[in-house]
């Protein structure tokens, strides 16, 4: 398969921080989340790549999985709480303490959670709000005065496609976070564009992940109509999109000769 993946010299001996890397598989899936098949990408491209999930076990089967495609390949990964400030802290000190760099960010890490405008609990909110949108601008925060620093940089955020339309499930906090990103995102890439840093956002659907495989697998009819509905009904060519098409859309962005302030949905 990596014989297919599209190659960008201009990428040759970057480093990537990717927060949100780790998947968690089925034994013997060729199944990738959108962080590890960006984490793919990126290395198939001489990439030295960085990455974090709140599970190092699920970060670390990732690495596994890269070294295996690419026994050269460069691959660190560690624990951290994109909520936690502390935590963030120590992932950027512990890129710039192993490679002095960074040249490409991907915000890749979310989960959503039920909830209506009227019944959703303020706790939830706010720890919807925290995750989704908070940790994009704790990171860019750090990030960003390096890439400056440096000349170069480019930074891509992970939104939804609920941050454009409804989508039929009531997770109210959630598509704001997602939305909050996209214009963050628009935002911060005209006030640093001058200064050699672009920052472009990706808005994927439901993507056949690991996530959606756990569903195929599922013992219970609900899961598997809910996974019948999203590999077949939903799309006209009745075939979903996976990890790679989102992992091409960020990699295509993290080449330093595209625009900024861009949004791919």
């Amino acid at each position: 398969m990596t014989s297919q993946f599209p190659v960008y010299p201009d990428l040759q001996g970057k480093v990537a921080l990717i927060a949100g890397i780790g998947q968690v598989g089925i034994e013997n899936s060729s199944t990738w989340g959108n962080g590890a098949a960006t984490a793919r990408l990126l290395s198939h491209n001489g990439v030295k790549v960085f990455g974090c999930d709140l599970k190092l076990k699920a970060a670390e089967y990732t690495k596994q999985r890269l070294l295996q495609d690419n026994p050269n390949a460069i691959c660190d990964v560690m624990s951290a709480d994109m909520t936690s400030i502390s935590d963030i802290e120590q992932l950027v000190k512990a890129v710039m303490d192993k490679h002095g760099r960074i040249d490409i960010l991907y915000n890749n890490v979310g989960m959503t959670a039920p909830g209506d405008p009227a019944s959703i609990s303020e706790e939830l909110w706010q720890k919807q709000i925290d995750l989704n949108l908070n940790s994009v601008f704790r990171c860019c925060r750090l990030v960003l005065p390096i890439m400056e620093k440096q000349g170069a940089g480019s930074i891509i955020n992970n939104a939804s496609i609920t941050a454009m339309r409804y989508i039929s499930k009531p997770q109210i906090a959630y598509a704001t976070a997602k939305a909050a990103v996209i214009q963050y995102t628009k935002a911060s890439g005209c006030m640093y564009a001058s200064r050699g840093v672009r920052m472009n956002c990706v808005v994927p659907g439901l993507m056949y992940t690991p996530l959606v495989e756990n569903l195929t697998m599922s013992e219970r009819e609900e899961d598997q109509e809910v996974a019948r509905k999203i590999t077949q009904h939903n799309v006209p060519m009745r075939r979903v999109g996976d990890g790679f098409d989102v992992a091409n859309a960020v990699v295509f962005l993290a080449v330093r000769l595209r625009n900024t302030s861009r949004v791919i949905h």
